[in-house]
């Protein structure tokens, strides 16, 4: 998965899940990556912004929230269809990884008040 990609994953899941410590930290590595400030500012709204995100891209973030969100409707079938249209079996393999990944992450950090880093202030 290309750097860019995991950096969308891992910022919406870490939207979905309110974890300011995963957020500010992927957040912070996207930028440097050189991932569009604008992409970042709007990810949050992904689908009310088409044009700043690739098709592969869009079918990622739509299975990051149905497998963030998984004990509100399962992961329908049009989203792992667009998926796997998407990306091929290690991809998704390597995708759904990715995913349940930042999951954990999201869920040590909230459940023990992981506290943001020391630097910029308000």
């Amino acid at each position: 998965m290309p750097p860019r990609l995991l950096n969308l994953i891992k910022i919406r899941a870490s939207q979905l899940n309110s974890s300011a410590f995963c957020l500010d930290m992927h957040t912070r590595e996207a930028a440097e990556e050189g991932q569009s400030p604008r992409r970042l500012y709007v990810l949050a709204g992904w689908r009310e912004a088409p044009d700043l995100f690739t098709t592969p891209e869009r079918a990622a973030l739509s299975l990051t929230e149905a497998v963030t969100l998984i004990s509100r409707t399962g992961v329908p079938n049009n989203v792992w269809n667009d998926a796997a249209a998407n990306f091929d079996e290690v991809e998704l393999v390597k995708l759904l990884m990715a995913i349940a990944t930042i999951n954990v992450w999201n869920r040590l950090a909230v459940a023990t008040h992981k506290a943001l880093p020391d630097g910029d202030t308000a």
